[in-house]
């Protein structure tokens, strides 16, 4: 089974961690004409990174991880599946500029109970990079009912 998805720990100064989704591009995906390894998808870390952290931790376990496997020495990446890669990446990029936990926590209940089909469609459109960013406000405004 493919695993196109990479969970990277990327430890801090302090004693913090911070989170990094990869996926490998698409079969005859390019940039730039040359063909990508891992593409960053998006990076998480303080406050929005623990506010999901039982979504990120269900997550693995599913992926066949152990949640202590998760800890700010890890060196390896997770490799995760596609379904779970595309909903923990919506999750991440979903949360990443919030601040208030009330939001974070409605957005993450919505994340996780979405279809397969709307998930991947809002993970093309908020991975896309023209309209990713519009793409991404408009999930959260979506999601949070504001």
């Amino acid at each position: 089974m493919s695993k196109p998805f990479e969970l990277r720990v990327e430890p801090e100064k302090n004693e913090d961690y911070g989170l990094a989704l990869f996926r490998k591009p698409a079969r005859g995906e390019h940039r730039n004409g040359t063909p990508q390894e891992m593409q960053l998808v998006v990076r998480v870390r303080g406050v929005p990174m623990r506010s999901v952290m039982d979504q990120i931790l269900g997550t693995l376990k599913k992926a066949g991880y152990r949640p202590s496997d998760l800890s700010r020495t890890r060196k390896a990446p997770f490799e995760l599946g596609e379904e779970a890669g595309v909903r923990l990446g919506l999750l991440m990029l979903a949360v990443k500029p919030l601040r208030k936990p009330s939001r974070m926590s409605d957005i993450s209940e919505q994340v996780q109970s979405m279809a397969e089909e709307e998930a991947y469609y809002w993970f093309s459109k908020t991975t896309d990079d023209r309209v990713g960013r519009r793409s991404q406000k408009a999930m959260r405004i979506l999601l949070a009912k504001e």
